[in-house]
């Protein structure tokens, strides 16, 4: 049949690469899956030859594909992190401004934007907190299934003896409780997208089964003998390193690879701290709108600590610490708002944090250097009383210049006018 000649040729062709050919042997499985022309036995049985065809091009050695992605020449990615992000906007490419222009985010989105229209399995990886579950709502929202289902499944909070059943459902009677037939999380999400989020907490057994849902595309349910097909997009995320627990025997090397066809890593927020000012500023809307309320001010204080903290638990870790703010602070927000065991006993412990979160040389140089930069735009306001023209002319720059500055910095000059007022009136009254 010409398809499957056309299969057998694509391995032939030097320019295709690994991951191409998988997505269309992706798209060929997908095409017969759905295919009126053709009889159910002679769908399955090209289906089953796809499936052949596929686990040899997972098995292809590790090495050859080391050796072609060290010969590669790596991409450039033209333009500044705005102006990437703008040309991600202009391509109607969708994500929420949770989001900031860290490259490494922006070159995540990038990626995400190429696999979304795709069927292809994603894996996202990163610390707890830094928006694994966002980035899988952009695939799905980016993708040709964005008004299908989309269900989230926590795979660390199910346990061992309901996971097959929470995923692949059950028949009534196939154990003591299942009083009704029950859908599974995939028979819902068909059609859609499913995120199993903590995959690497899934036991070996669960890692068997999920195996089988992405080779033959279909599941059983628990006390089932009838196979049900599932035309399911599968993104996982993971806080753990599945190659090493791999390596260790804890997570199976063929799932591993099956799932992170596409791999996307997010960097903990301490590594993007130029997304902070913006992240406050966003998640500052957002809880005065839920809890309707007006937009609290911060002092300068509070403001440096939220900009130099460490968010052990990540972007998740700063929305909470906002909301809290917003609802317990009167006009104007402080260190006193803060939670107890994360307040600063002093005016040096915020610089101390970020100065030790600092790896290497150059960060600490930079981290240096962006203090400096701070304090002495600081400085400048105070003297000018918060007027952004008066201290472009002293500075002698551009004046939209000192306002990115001031914004990279978190500053607003309208803290230094109103600051400047109140000691002019104390002046006054003295």
């Amino acid at each position: 049949m010409k398809i499957l000649d056309d299969i057998e040729d694509l391995p032939a062709s030097p320019a295709t690469s690994y991951a191409a050919l998988l997505e269309k042997i992706e798209i060929l499985r997908s095409t017969l899956r759905w295919s009126s022309r053709m009889e159910r036995p002679e769908i399955e049985k090209l289906l089953r030859q796809a499936s052949v065809l596929r686990d040899e091009v997972m098995q292809l050695s590790h090495r050859e594909r080391f050796v072609q992605a060290a010969v590669a020449e790596p991409q450039r990615l033209p333009g500044s992190p705005r102006e990437r992000r703008e040309a991600l906007l202009a391509r109607s490419f969708i994500f929420e401004g949770t989001f900031g222009d860290n490259p490494k985010l922006l070159e995540a989105l990038e990626i995400a934007e190429k696999a979304a229209p795709t069927d292809l399995p994603v894996l996202v990886d990163g610390e707890s907190g830094t928006g694994k579950e966002l980035m899988a709502k952009v695939i799905h929202a980016n993708g040709s299934r964005a008004d299908r289902p989309y269900i989230s499944v926590n795979c660390g909070a199910i346990p061992d003896n309901l996971l097959e059943s929470e995923l692949f459902g059950h028949k009534k009677g196939a154990f003591t409780g299942a009083t009704n037939d029950r859908k599974g999380k995939f028979e819902s999400a068909h059609t859609g997208t499913i995120f199993l989020d903590e995959i690497g907490e899934l036991p070996l057994s669960g890692q068997v089964k999920l195996l089988r849902v992405l080779e033959a595309h279909e599941i059983q349910r628990v006390g089932s003998d009838e196979p049900i097909a599932v035309d399911t997009r599968i993104v996982a995320a993971t806080n753990r390193n599945l190659r090493r627990m791999s390596e260790e025997g804890r997570f199976r090397e063929d799932l591993f690879y099956r799932l992170s066809v596409i791999h996307l890593t997010l960097p903990p927020l301490r590594e993007r701290r130029d997304e902070i000012a913006l992240l406050l500023a966003y998640f500052g809307d957002e809880a005065a709108a839920a809890l309707k309320r007006q937009p609290v001010k911060m002092t300068l204080r509070l403001r440096e600590f939220l900009r130099t903290y460490d968010y052990p638990g990540n972007i998740r870790e700063l929305r909470n610490l906002v909301y809290r703010i917003v609802c317990l602070a009167p006009e104007t927000a402080d260190l006193e708002h803060l939670p107890v065991d994360i307040r600063p006993g002093n005016s040096t412990s915020a610089m101390s944090g970020l100065a030790a979160s600092a790896v290497s040389l150059s960060d600490a140089k930079r981290t240096a250097s962006d203090e400096a930069e701070r304090a002495f735009l600081e400085r400048g306001l105070h003297e000018v009383g918060g007027t952004v023209a008066e201290l472009a002319r002293r500075f002698e720059m551009n004046r939209s210049h000192v306002q990115m500055l001031l914004k990279k910095h978190g500053l607003h000059s309208k803290d230094f006018r109103n600051h400047a007022a109140s000691a002019a009136q104390k002046d006054k009254a003295g």
